[in-house]
């Protein structure tokens, strides 16, 4: 973790922690007071499937899922996901019974592709978007722009912590938001207390981690 101001909040789950710090972050285009460690829960099995399990409860009963798109290096969650929502001893809506598990390939450092082999996983399928974290939003927006040019239906949006409730007019389930992180604010970069404070940035944070300043 980036600061000494280090907190671990403790879930229902005993494998499942939401671990933060707080101080002064920034991403490409927000800032935060708090930076969330998500590290493990897309590394460690058995925090993976955990947040599975809680994305779970959301989805199982009355939707459809054909494609899971993993975005930010969530594939282990997402494939942990798949085989929850699959099981035979919960209500199934997958009429095939099995899920794809894809990840996008990013082009021209933000435009999402999809080779030829992979859009039929795509292309009328209902396709769930699983993300870190929902907070400017755009990554997913790029997400779900890609998923109806090439031909798929959103079934839902899918992520370990959101500051949204919903994106492109879809619903956000997350694991955590705000309300978890006593006094969490993020702010447009340009729009940053902390910056007009004066108070320097202690790290750059992205989905895969941070870099100190």
């Amino acid at each position: 973790m980036p600061t000494p101001n280090k907190m671990k909040f403790a879930t229902k789950r005993n494998n499942l922690n939401l671990r933060v710090a707080a101080g002064h972050f920034a991403t490409g285009n927000r800032h935060s007071n708090y930076y969330i460690d998500v590290v493990t829960q897309k590394t460690r099995l058995s925090e993976a499937k955990a947040v599975a399990e809680e994305l779970r409860s959301y989805y199982y009963a009355d939707t459809i899922v054909d494609t899971i798109l993993c975005i930010d290096g969530t594939e282990v969650i997402g494939t942990c996901l798949a085989e929850s929502l699959t099981k035979a001893d919960f209500i199934n809506m997958n009429a095939h019974k099995t899920i794809y598990v894809v990840t996008p390939e990013i082009v021209n450092g933000s435009q999402i592709v999809f080779r030829d082999n992979i859009v039929p996983m795509i292309k009328d399928k209902h396709v769930m978007i699983l993300a870190v974290s929902v907070a400017s939003g755009k990554t997913v927006e790029t997400a779900v722009d890609a998923v109806k040019y090439y031909g798929g239906m959103i079934s839902g949006i899918a992520s370990i912590f959101s500051t949204k409730e919903e994106c492109s007019g879809y619903p956000v389930r997350s694991v955590f938001n705000p309300n978890d992180i006593p006094g969490y604010e993020s702010y447009p970069a340009h729009e940053c207390p902390l910056c007009k404070e004066g108070k320097k940035i202690d790290a750059l944070i992205n989905s895969h981690g941070f870099s100190k300043l």
